[in-house]
């Protein structure tokens, strides 16, 4: 079999690594079998936490309307039931956003669970 050299091929995939590898610590950014292992446990990382933000998110709205709510006499489950029993279909993340910036609209849908509530 004839002799393959390392032409360009290998360089430009080694280039293209090198390249994603770009601003790491250290010798990952310029050894390729040290920043081709990193770039890999890289793309790990971003592929998973592509999925983990939803949740960390979804954690970050339950905790602010949770907030909200204790401050305006309700929990969270009590809020929640109360809305879904009013008719009120809102997502978390306009409720966390009405918590934050319209304390005033956030206390009346309160209000509105609470009246479901008790009923």
């Amino acid at each position: 079999m004839p002799r393959v050299k390392g032409g360009t091929v290998t360089r430009r995939r080694r280039k293209k690594v090198l390249k994603l590898a770009k601003g790491y610590f250290g010798s990952k950014h310029t050894l390729y079998k040290v920043a081709n292992q990193q770039v890999m446990k890289s793309l790990q990382y971003a592929f998973r936490d592509r999925r983990q933000k939803k949740r960390d998110f979804r954690k970050l709205w339950i905790t602010r309307i949770n907030a909200a709510a204790r401050i305006n006499g309700l929990s969270y489950s009590r809020l929640m039931h109360g809305l879904k029993l009013a008719g009120i279909e809102v997502n978390r993340k306009m409720l966390a956003d009405l918590a934050i910036s319209d304390a005033a609209a956030f206390a009346q849908l309160a209000e509105t669970a609470k009246k479901e509530l008790n009923k």
